[in-house]
This record gives C-alpha cells, sequence and structure tokens, in this order.
C-alpha cells in the first residue's frame, strides 16, 4: 500500500514530504506532488509532515479526495 497526496496539496506544494522520503518516491507535478506505489516504503515520513494534511495511506484517503488514488495511478501510467 502506497500514500496519496490529495486535493490540499494543490497550489501548496510544501515540499516537506520531498525532503524527507527516505527513498525519494515523491514526484513534482505542475499542480501538485504524487507518490509512486511501487517505489513508496510505506514508512508515513511524509504524512507526518506534510502541513496542510494532505496525504494518507491509499486505505484511508478520504471519502471526499478518493477520486486522487485514481490521479495517483494514471500520472505514473503515464510516465511509463
Amino acid at each position: 500500500m502506497a500514500y496519496i497526496i490529495t486535493e490540499p496539496c494543490i497550489e501548496t506544494k510544501d515540499a516537506s514530504c520531498v525532503e524527507v522520503c527516505p527513498v525519494d518516491c515523491i514526484y513534482e507535478a505542475p499542480d501538485q506532488f504524487y507518490i509512486h506505489p511501487d517505489e513508496c516504503i510505506d514508512c508515513g515520513a511524509c504524512e507526518s509532515v506534510c502541513p496542510v494534511s494532505a496525504i494518507f495511506p491509499e486505505d484511508a484517503v478520504p471519502d471526499k479526495w478518493k477520486s486522487y488514488t485514481e490521479l495517483n495511478k494514471k500520472y505514473f501510467e503515464n510516465k511509463k
């Protein structure tokens, strides 16, 4: 299971999560950051430093932001 970055990240892009990620699995896009599901080691370091509480374990993404799980998947599919 990976972590998902959701709506509060849009336009904020603080990058605290990028700085603490031990495996560099967080990628910057024009609108927000995305966590690569195959590279994430589920350490949770990113979640605890996010200043806007935008990061959730995939199985705990709030219903109102469930669409971000699919957006994350599509982002990395398009990178192949």
